[in-house]
C-alpha cells in the first residue's frame, strides 16, 4: 500500500486526498505496454493504441496552464493518438476547463466520483430469477461483453473489446470482468480494475440492456465485484458515476467525492 492510507471514518476531504495521491498523483501503468511519466506538472499516461491516454493528474497555476496545455497537445499529436484529460472538479486552476476547449478539446458529459468501503458493501446480492452471472476470462466472453456494451451505451464497442483483451493478455491480474446472462443471452456486464499498491479498486462498465434495467441486475453485479475486491485485500471501490447509476450507488453506500469530467482530442 502507500504510505498515506484512508484510515476508517475518513472524512470525504481526507479519502479525496488518498484518492489523487494513490490514483492520480502516483498512478501507475494499468498495463505492461502503458507508460506513465510526469511531465512538467502533470502526470499522465501514453501507450499503442489500445492503451488509454491521457492526462491523470495537473498541478497548475493560471500563470503556467495554457503553456502546458499546448505542451501536451504537441506531445500527443506527435504520438498520433486519441487522448483525454481528466479533469476533476477540485483541480486548479478554476477556469482549466475553458483553457482545454479553447485548445481544441471537447467536453464528454461529467461523471460523479464515487467511493465506498469494501466492508461496508453487499457481498451477497444475488441476481434475479432467470439470470447467471459468468465469469470473463477470452475472446469469447470480451465478445459478449461487447454486445451488451452496444445496446447499454449505444456506442462502438470495438476500441473497448480491444483493450480488454490486451489487458487480459497482458497484465491479468488487474482485471475481472463478468457478464450477465439470460440463457444464452448476455443483457448485462461490468468489469473491475485492480490498483496494486493502493487501496482502491475501480468499477467500469456496469452496462445493462434497456429492456432488462431495474430488475436488480445491477446491484448483482456491483455485490459480485466488491466480494472479489474484499477477497483481494482491497478497502475502497470507486467509480465514475453516470446520472443513471449514482441514486443506485448512493443506496449501496457510496459516497460521492467529486466530478470528473473527460476532455478529448481526437487524433
Amino acid at each position: 500500500m502507500q504510505t498515506t492510507t484512508a484510515p476508517d471514518g475518513a472524512t470525504d476531504d481526507a479519502l479525496l486526498t488518498v484518492f489523487d495521491l494513490q490514483l492520480r498523483q502516483q498512478a501507475r501503468p494499468d498495463g505492461p505496454s502503458a507508460t506513465v511519466e510526469r511531465s512538467g506538472g502533470v502526470v499522465r499516461q501514453t501507450g499503442p493504441g489500445h492503451v488509454w491516454n491521457g492526462i491523470l493528474w495537473s498541478e497548475l497555476t493560471e500563470e503556467d496552464a495554457d503553456a502546458e496545455i499546448a505542451a501536451q497537445v504537441r506531445h500527443f499529436a506527435s504520438l498520433g493518438h486519441e487522448w483525454e484529460w481528466k479533469l476533476y472538479a477540485h483541480d486548479r486552476p478554476a477556469d482549466l476547463g475553458q483553457r482545454l476547449l479553447a485548445a481544441g478539446l471537447e467536453a464528454e458529459p461529467a461523471e460523479t466520483v464515487m467511493v465506498a468501503r469494501v466492508a461496508d458493501l453487499p457481498h451477497d446480492t444475488e441476481p434475479p430469477a432467470g439470470i447467471t452471472l459468468r465469469p470473463v476470462t477470452d475472446a469469447a466472453g470480451v465478445e459478449l461483453m461487447a454486445r451488451v456494451h452496444d445496446l447499454a451505451f449505444d456506442n462502438g464497442s470495438a476500441r473497448f473489446g480491444e483493450r480488454l483483451l490486451a489487458q487480459f493478455a497482458e497484465a491479468p491480474d488487474t482485471v475481472t470482468a463478468v457478464v450477465a446472462m439470460a440463457g444464452d443471452v448476455p443483457v448485462s456486464s461490468a468489469r473491475m480494475d485492480f490498483h496494486p499498491g493502493t487501496e482502491f479498486a475501480s468499477l467500469w462498465g456496469g452496462g445493462t440492456a434497456p429492456e432488462w434495467r431495474g430488475r436488480g441486475i445491477y446491484r448483482a453485479l456491483i455485490a459480485y465485484r466488491a466480494r472479489i475486491a474484499a477477497e483481494r485485500g482491497y478497502h475502497y471501490l470507486q467509480v465514475d458515476a453516470s446520472d443513471q447509476s449514482r441514486p443506485i450507488l448512493q443506496r449501496l453506500g457510496f459516497t460521492a467525492l467529486t466530478v470528473t469530467t473527460p476532455y478529448v482530442l481526437r487524433a
